[in-house]
């Protein structure tokens, strides 16, 4: 498990939005533009044939200026290709193959990463016809696509998710932390003082890519690895790319972690690319814990942290379960205090409950408020239990599970929310019928 990426690249144009939009579905467009996420979406989550996958559209971060616009996406294509799985490469039937698609092509060719042509617009006859002129570019998954009509891109997608694992992730009994959010929020300041000085009880151990540092950490009897999202920052010119290639290395991270500790800067607060990363940590099922670093540098008469929270929590609606601590990275306050959290977070990403206790206590709560009734047919959930996943997921067993709308679903989150100690984990309720 873990790099589960799949990163859509390609000249401007071409179709790349239209694609990821297919992909992630238009639920997810919905959410985000209700949670306030910019509308430019780089990243979000997909499922397909029993998988989910991070789908990244690469064209969010290319910054139009001929100049600059061909290197950006050279460069862009080299960090896809270090930071990716599989890669699907969109070309344009109307423009036939241009001297940047070559280019591209070539950079692909040399990769050993699964690529996937995908030549976009091909809807009458006569453009099937020019498509064929785009085998010469020499990769074996060639696919036609019309944006228009969507045909091509199940099959598409079909191809794709054979490189993708099975969503099962790796039982560790090491909890795996993975501290993101933007550059320059103090990540490195966190990491730095929660391992202080004491390097020699720090084992280095490699991850699973070469530049994602596990450090496995031992002090006050608590062990856990942390997912470092720096990475080594080679200096290669590749990395001027900044804002992308730290995008990639967070979603990498949310991918390998257990529990997800956003920072957010106190004077910033939550912005949308803060917004855009809590909500992918939610639908990967990661557990979360937010952390308002630079605390110690705000005002404080008319900021108290209660008043603080209250907003952020404003902001993450309808999933406000989250803990939030304010820290200070540099001056060490409250760090140990993240941790503990993020190992309770951990902890409630684990719990089971009993299925006689889940019955007992969420029955009662159905009758006491039960579902509405749909047309005149009225819906009966006779038993609850538990699913064996790796995170918290209730199916409940019903007459009419179709007819269970949304607000009833979270009435029932929240019961369970209340009852059983959840916080800081994504919950999936399920209907089934029985």
């Amino acid at each position: 498990m873990g790099n589960n990426i799949v990163a859509i690249v390609g000249r401007p144009n071409v179709g790349k939005s239209t694609l990821y939009n297919r992909l992630i579905g238009e639920r997810q467009a919905i959410i985000d533009d209700t949670s306030g996420v910019t509308r430019d979406r780089q990243y979000g989550s997909s499922f397909w044939n029993g998988k989910t996958f991070t789908v990244v559209d690469t064209g969010g971060f290319v910054k139009n200026s001929e100049d600059v616009f061909e290197a950006a996406i050279r460069s862009q294509v080299q960090i896809a290709v270090q930071e990716a799985r599989v890669i699907i490469f969109m070309v344009d039937v109307t423009t036939g193959i241009t001297d940047l698609d070559e280019e591209v092509a070539d950079l692909l060719r040399r990769s050993d990463k699964p690529v996937f042509l995908a030549v976009n617009k091909v809807d009458n006859n006569q453009r099937m016809m020019d498509a064929n002129e785009f085998w010469s570019l020499g990769f074996e998954e060639t696919h036609f696509l019309s944006s228009l009509t969507g045909s091509g891109s199940g099959e598409l997608l079909d191809a794709v998710v054979e490189h993708i694992d099975e969503d099962e992730e790796e039982q560790s009994d090491i909890p795996k932390f993975a501290i993101v959010g933007q550059p320059n929020v103090g990540k490195s300041s966190l990491t730095n003082a929660l391992l202080g000085e004491e390097r020699n009880i720090v084992t280095e151990i490699a991850g699973t890519t070469r530049d994602s540092i596990h450090t496995k950490y031992g002090k006050f009897g608590k062990e856990f690895l942390l997912i470092d999202t720096a990475g080594i920052r080679k200096k290669s010119r590749v990395h001027e790319d900044l804002e992308f290639y730290s995008v990639m290395r967070a979603i990498k991270a949310i991918e390998e972690a257990d529990v997800c500790i956003l920072m957010i800067d106190a004077q910033l607060g939550l912005e949308a690319q803060d917004m855009s990363i809590f909500r992918l940590a939610q639908r990967r099922n990661k557990g979360i814990v937010l952390l308002v670093n630079k605390w110690d540098l705000l005002e404080k008469e008319t900021n108290t942290a209660r008043d603080y929270e209250a907003e952020v929590k404003r902001r993450i609606a309808p999933f406000t379960d989250v803990p939030v601590v304010f820290i200070s990275a540099i001056e060490k306050q409250r760090i140990f205090k993240s941790i503990e959290v993020a190992l309770e977070v951990y902890a409630n990403r684990q719990r089971k409950i009993k299925t006689s206790e889940l019955n007992e206590v969420m029955l009662e709560a159905i009758e006491r408020y039960p579902p509405p009734s749909h047309r005149g047919r009225y819906v009966k959930i006779k038993y609850v239990t538990q699913l064996p996943t790796y995170y918290p997921a209730f199916a409940f067993f019903c007459n009419n599970p179709k007819h269970v709308k949304d607000n009833y679903k979270n009435y029932l989150e929240n019961q369970l929310r209340k009852h059983f100690t959840f916080t800081g984990v994504p919950i999936s309720v399920f209907f089934r019928k029985k």
